[in-house]
């Protein structure tokens, strides 16, 4: 007998349909900001003076977003409750010289981009979206959604061991993907390709930021459709649950703090970057929101010294064919309810104190939790969390949402679990 779902699927079909419509960062904060301007924020430019008003703003940069509201009557020394997350996920990125081929085949020359898991991206449909910046400095969104590239994996005739002894990839020879036969390879014809799908004149486009995306749409899975089989869930899911979180809590009244929301890009390379959490952005954001509303720099201190930050982004179920690999002790599962995240050696923000405000948001929206640990004999991943907390002094807390095939070009979790996490931040950002 079929088990209906647990919770009402509205989130998790608009989740859905935010991942199919966000192949890359850059089309991921423009959805973000399309939603955000439908509850009511605006865009503030940085080059320009702000003002102390009450309300919601958000600021732009590349593949990063931070948006916040400020409620009425906020001080100048007022708090905030921060959801941070990132847009980007590991990827093939088109590279600067980007026409290629061999042999008949037509080319399209790629750099891997992150820690993704290659044999993913073999044997699978292909487009290529993202940012191409005109002549003038504007830039224009461009996604070709549907069947275009290809990466092709060799024949178990031609390797007859790889069943027996593993995949092994090269990553400059082995990854590049054909779109095309012709031998006569030509030096622009791929940028004169989406210069045409994306309706502008040959030569307006003089610089570009392009990666390839499987053009298979999201969708549930499973008997039941228990779970959620998608692209980017790392970081999009968190990205999706946080914007729907600060619109939700943007017309309370008297909120004890100023809710924001920062989802930054390059984290899968390090964050060193001026869209990373490791870059001045969400600094420079808080601080001069308190300057805009009359504060001092002691205002700002006081403000940042109150301030907690859920950094949310995916982490590891428990993994039913490799169950040794995870600590014998946590095993979080899906439709379990997001996780809270801890290392002792700091690869994640996680203390005790950061546990109590977790554990409180979570009672009060009444969302079951769990908790992720590492096993001790495999090294642990990091996020924005700790870099957030060095970078700007303030508490921080490290959750997300359990999920398999981190990474991959398509990944799982349960169904129930976007909505849960949710509402855990809508719960944070309000108390």
């Amino acid at each position: 007998m079929s088990t209906p779902p647990r919770f009402d699927r509205g989130h998790t079909d608009d989740l859905l349909t935010f991942l199919a419509a966000s192949p890359s960062q850059y089309h991921a904060v423009a959805n973000a900001a399309a939603r955000l301007e439908k509850a009511g924020f605006r865009q503030v430019q940085e080059t320009d003076a702000w003002d102390g008003t009450h309300g919601g703003k958000y600021v732009l940069r590349g593949g990063a977003i931070v948006a916040w509201f400020v409620p009425e009557g906020a001080e100048p020394h007022t708090p905030y409750r921060i959801v941070g997350a990132h847009t980007d996920s590991p990827n093939l990125r088109v590279k600067p010289q980007p026409d290629s081929g061999a042999y008949g085949w037509r080319q399209v020359a790629v750099e891997v981009y992150g820690g993704t898991l290659l044999n993913t991206w073999l044997d699978r449909d292909l487009g290529i979206a993202g940012r191409l910046t005109l002549k003038d400095g504007s830039h224009r969104l461009v996604n070709v959604d549907r069947p275009l590239l290809r990466v092709p994996q060799l024949a178990v005739h031609l390797d007859r061991s790889v069943n027996t002894d593993g995949l092994k990839l090269d990553r400059q020879r082995h990854l590049q993907p054909i779109w095309g036969l012709g031998d006569d390879v030509r030096e622009g014809d791929l940028i004169d390709f989406l210069e045409q799908e994306a309706g502008l004149a040959e030569g307006d486009v003089a610089g570009w930021d392009l990666m390839l995306h499987s053009v298979e749409a999201p969708a549930y899975l499973g008997r039941d459709r228990e779970l959620v089989a998608g692209p980017r869930m790392d970081n999009l899911l968190s990205v999706h649950a946080g914007v729907a979180a600060l619109a939700a809590v943007s017309g309370a009244d008297a909120l004890p703090f100023i809710p924001v929301f920062a989802a930054f890009d390059h984290e899968e390379d390090g964050s060193q970057a001026d869209t990373g959490a490791d870059g001045p952005l969400l600094g420079n954001v808080m601080e001069r929101s308190v300057f805009a509303r009359g504060g001092s720099y002691e205002d700002r201190a006081r403000a940042f010294a109150g301030t907690v930050c859920l950094s949310s982004d995916t982490g590891h179920a428990v993994h039913p064919n490799y169950a040794e690999r995870h600590d014998p002790t946590h095993h979080p599962r899906a439709n379990g309810g997001p996780i809270l995240k801890v290392n002792v050696n700091a690869r994640y923000a996680t203390d005790g104190a950061g546990r109590a405000v977790f554990a409180a948001a979570c009672e009060r929206a009444d969302v079951p939790w769990q908790t992720f640990v590492s096993n001790n004999a495999m090294p642990c991943g990091t996020t924005i969390g700790p870099i957030t907390a060095a970078r700007h002094g303030i508490q921080t807390v490290d959750i997300g949402v359990a999920i398999l095939s981190m990474h991959s070009a398509r990944e799982l979790c349960g169904a129930d679990d976007p909505y849960l996490l949710a509402n855990a931040l809508t719960s944070f950002l309000t108390d």
